[in-house]
């Protein structure tokens, strides 16, 4: 696999868009990698103005890994739309970290803001660190969410995790905030700390599990039956809970559909 290095050299005075910086883009590239366009605002720049660039790109983008090393704070749309190859951030990075992503792996050593995942198809998206609002969600005034891959927080989450979500497994190891799920109709979320409230709400389908607590619980979700569970490779006793029974629900031979709610039982 080829590598590409990028540096950041220089801070934009907004925020940088920089939707290139994907091995997609990066191996179908004619010319100086460099070159690509990136835009502050409404005005275009070249990648080169901002990063130091060494190494070259694959063939394919299965062929192409991309480090990206520096303070990312203000770079938007890494690793976005990819569908093969690797990208390594080495920082903090803005918005839309791995939005759209179809495939390949991204792993950030630091946080991401909001929208890190969103519409995500395939691939795996790992954050060494926290996460802001709406990972793996539908973008703004969208009902399409999360269908498929993995993403894996270590740290915590913010608001609205998993909106619209479809399908596909979203793991965080620390807390969440509040709204987790909202519209769901598939797909896994494991949340290995606390939780806030509004977990499931107009959830249809889907599975959510907490290891930590859960300040208020929906009224839309009841509790069934205890059951014993391997989760994510630990093995406990959970509460089951089915919802939200606000809404329509789809039947599967003959069985109504709901969306599962499981919370560890502490001895």
């Amino acid at each position: 696999m080829e590598t590409v290095t990028l540096t950041i050299i220089k801070q934009p005075e907004l925020y940088l868009e920089a939707d290139c910086i994907s091995p997609d883009v990066f191996a179908e590239t004619t010319g100086e990698i460099a070159d690509l366009p990136v835009y502050v605002g409404r005005e275009q720049h070249r990648l080169g103005d901002f990063f130091e660039i060494s190494g070259r790109a694959g063939t394919t983008p299965a062929g192409t890994k991309i480090i990206v090393k520096g303070d990312l704070s203000r770079v938007k749309y890494i690793g976005m739309k990819m569908t093969a190859g690797e990208v390594v951030i080495d920082g903090n990075a803005d918005m839309y970290v791995g939005a759209w992503m179809q495939g390949g792996k991204i792993t950030v050593n630091g946080d991401v803001d909001a929208f890190a995942g969103t519409g995500m198809k395939g691939g795996e998206l790992r954050i060494n660190g926290n996460a802001g609002n709406y990972l793996g969600s539908a973008y703004r005034g969208d009902w399409r969410g999360m269908t498929g891959g993995r993403i894996v927080v270590t740290g915590d989450a913010g608001s609205d995790l998993g909106t619209f979500m479809n399908g596909g497994e979203i793991v965080v190891g620390g807390n969440v905030d509040v709204h987790v799920a909202t519209h769901a109709e598939g797909g896994t979320i494991i949340i290995k700390g606390d939780a806030k409230s509004r977990l499931g709400g107009q959830m249809v389908e889907g599975e959510i599990y907490v290891f930590g607590d859960i300040d208020v619980m929906m009224p839309g979700f009841a509790y069934r039956k205890d059951v014993d569970l391997e989760v994510d490779g630990a093995k406990g006793r959970f509460a089951l809970y089915e919802g939200d029974l606000g809404e329509r629900h789809r039947k599967r031979k003959g069985q109504m559909i709901y969306g599962k709610l499981y919370q560890l039982v502490r001895p």
